[in-house]
């Protein structure tokens, strides 16, 4: 992981137009015969986040400095809290170009908006696709495990 972190002092992104992109990996070429062929064009498959934040005018000062100091002007990898069908947690990011705004949304409130590279596809670790039953129970074996074994 990079040895950056997101400030903790700052807030999370706005669930308001969070969304994550995933680029599709495949290639499709059409044949002669009127078929066509697939097959992958690359094994990196990035994903991306749409994400904005509300700053009040400290916070947003912090973020423009920390971004172009800290960040080399956001070139830099950095762990970054994110929500992902994965779960919630540090994710390895960068920007993929400099934020939008500021916009002030309030009084002394501004909204950035940015979009991100996540150095990793957020997917589930490898092999539970194998246990299905097991994976849609894992809360209740979570739940039974702490209670029975707490001290364990």
């Amino acid at each position: 992981m990079a040895a950056i972190d997101f400030p903790k002092q700052l807030p999370w992104p706005l669930q308001e137009n969070y969304s994550l992109e995933t680029v599709d990996p495949m290639i499709r070429t059409s044949m002669v015969t009127g078929r066509s062929r697939r097959r992958i064009r690359h094994s990196y498959v990035p994903t991306y986040v749409s994400a904005s934040f509300i700053f009040n005018e400290a916070q947003a000062s912090f973020f423009e400095a920390w971004y172009a100091r800290t960040l080399g002007n956001g070139l830099e990898w950095f762990n970054c809290p994110l929500q992902t069908p994965e779960g919630t947690k540090p994710y390895e990011a960068r920007f993929l170009q400099i934020y939008e705004g500021p916009v002030l949304v309030q009084l002394s409130f501004w909204r950035y908006s940015v979009r991100l590279e996540l150095r990793r596809r957020p997917l589930m670790p490898e092999g539970w696709e194998q246990f299905p039953d097991l994976w849609f129970g894992k809360s209740i074996i979570d739940l039974a495990i702490n209670r029975e074994w707490p001290k364990a």
